[in-house]
């Protein structure tokens, strides 16, 4: 809902629109903030223009590029001054070289400026600045016969001697008087140029204008092109070709050759796909992915030739092969990384084991698997290696399993006593153990290692049967393998009373009442 202005709220609105001009010119930044701020209030409608006072006085000249729809460029040099607009730009070369404004699409600074734009603002504003105006045909400027006319008539007054009027943009009659100030004799002057320009022959009437205007330099144009002419702004995305338009001969042979062109467009592409779908299945068979261009190991910076190196699949980071191999044998894991290190980056990739292997030879690729299994077994706290005298055999072992037939020598060995005791119980082992320390030195030093553990609290004594049992990893419940008397590891004693499992009444009475029988308990027996 807008403010209707009164004869008295016009006139205070230009008595604050001068003090605020004032103000500016002045440099008094409070009076100027008071006026602007009391003028909105106002809602007063006004414009603000720079006077050209405040532009530099001198002409300079502007070298001007003007190229036609043939494309022929022809230089030309104007003089202007930087506060001229473009609006005024565009009457100065109408009245120099007859083009109308509506045909003339200017390049400032390779931007496309708008009329109230002035040249300064532009970057025009020395002797030698560059600009380019393209022309377009009046066809296909959409230029009417009534704007033609007035132009015309703008043109036939400048010949008669005014050409020294002030020419705002898209002027009409009201400009004209203006420029000649009503004088009688003017008014006569044009009332003749009227009746010259009606003399002339009409041209015949042009059929409407059928096509997308270019948002972008308003260049109008056919309906099936898809982009635009001049500018190659992509045609709007609500724009639909109508349904009766016929396209000409030109736009059918440049329909057919867009057509064509998509077509060997997609022949070409679907034909890389291929081949770089077969490029890839050829590189997936190899072992190593050889290098394509010229590189620079970064181990020994020694220049490799184009399938001299080798690129590693997971990062794609190229080294010469006998880099590799010694990353491969000198690597403390068994899982090899990628060696590429600089002062801000360290690569986290790995070799892959068909790329290691294909690196090494038969005998050194066994060597890396055994030093790799070795280290493995090494790590793992539930790893067990076979008893037997220079036996490689060694296995991974569960809670709930007391012995290891070993794969290599067939020896089968007991986890809980960390020996080999065939046709012995635990038990009769023990007690064949103690037996033959008196006299046997290995014997000996097995009972003395069984003492220490169980002194370590590492193994104990069952509290049923006396032999020495031990828990591997897990829970806190244990089975005695001779008289299968269920143990708690925490409390050292039986985890039941004497009437066998759920009697309460003795053992370690864990968790009844909700009590934890030890601190230490783990609450998982």
């Amino acid at each position: 809902m807008g403010t209707k202005f009164t004869e008295e709220a016009t006139k205070t609105a230009e008595q604050l629109a001068l003090a605020l001009a004032e103000a500016i010119e002045g440099g008094d930044k409070a009076l100027a903030l008071q006026s602007a701020g009391r003028l909105a209030e106002l809602r007063a409608p006004l414009s603000v223009q720079v006077k050209q006072e405040a532009y530099p006085k001198k002409e300079i000249r502007l070298w001007v590029g003007v190229e036609d729809a043939h494309m022929t460029t022809v230089p030309i040099h104007l003089k202007v001054s930087p506060h001229m607009t473009l609006a005024s730009l565009k009457d100065m070369v109408f009245l120099l070289y007859g083009f109308p404004p509506s045909v003339q699409q200017w390049v400032v600074g390779k931007r496309l400026p708008r009329d109230q734009e002035t040249l300064h603002s532009n970057g025009i504003q020395r002797d030698g600045d560059t600009a380019y105006l393209y022309l377009r045909t009046a066809k296909e400027a959409g230029l009417s016969k009534e704007a033609s006319q007035r132009q015309h008539e703008r043109r036939v007054l400048a010949e008669l001697g005014f050409g020294d009027i002030t020419l705002q943009p898209r002027g009409g009659q009201d400009l004209v008087d203006s420029a000649l100030g009503g004088t009688h004799d003017s008014l006569d002057l044009v009332e003749q140029s009227h009746e010259l320009l009606q003399k002339e022959d009409a041209p015949p009437p042009q059929p409407p204008k059928v096509g997308w205007v270019c948002p972008s330099c308003t260049y109008l144009n056919k309906p099936t092109r898809p982009g635009c002419e001049i500018c190659c702004k992509e045609r709007p995305e609500g724009y639909t070709v109508p349904a009766a338009y016929q396209p000409d001969a030109e736009e059918l042979a440049r329909m057919r050759k867009e057509e064509e062109a998509t077509r060997q467009y997609e022949q070409v592409k679907e034909r890389r796909k291929r081949e770089n779908y077969q490029h890839l299945l050829e590189l997936d068979g190899q072992s190593l992915v050889p290098t394509k261009e010229v590189v620079e190991c970064p181990i020994c910076f020694v220049t490799l030739q184009p399938g001299e190196g080798v690129t590693l699949r997971e990062c794609l980071h190229s080294f010469c092969r006998e880099c590799l191999k010694g990353t491969i044998l000198n690597s403390p894991e068994p899982e090899v990384p990628c060696p590429y290190i600089d002062e801000k980056y360290s690569c986290t990739g790995q070799l892959l084991e068909r790329e290691i292997k294909a690196l090494l030879s038969s005998a050194e690729y066994q060597r890396f698997l055994d030093v790799s299994v070795s280290i493995a077994e090494n790590r793992s706290q539930s790893s067990y290696h076979c008893q037997t005298t220079d036996c490689r055999g060694w296995c991974f072992f569960e809670d709930d399993v007391n012995e290891f037939a070993c794969p290599v020598c067939g020896r089968v060995n007991c986890l809980l006593c960390k020996a080999i005791h065939e046709n012995m119980n635990c038990k009769e082992y023990q007690d064949d153990l103690r037996l033959r320390a008196q006299n046997d030195q290995a014997a000996r030093q097995t009972t003395e290692m069984l003492t220490t553990m169980v002194q370590r609290g590492e193994a104990m004594y069952c509290p049923t049967c006396k032999i020495v049992v031990q828990k591997k990893d897990g829970c806190d419940w244990i089975r005695c393998t001779v008289c299968h008397t269920e143990i708690c590891w925490v409390t050292k004693g039986p985890r039941w009373g004497p009437a066998g499992s759920g009697d309460t009444s003795g053992g370690c009475r864990c968790r009844l009442n909700g009590v934890p029988c030890h601190p230490h308990c783990q609450n998982c027996h």
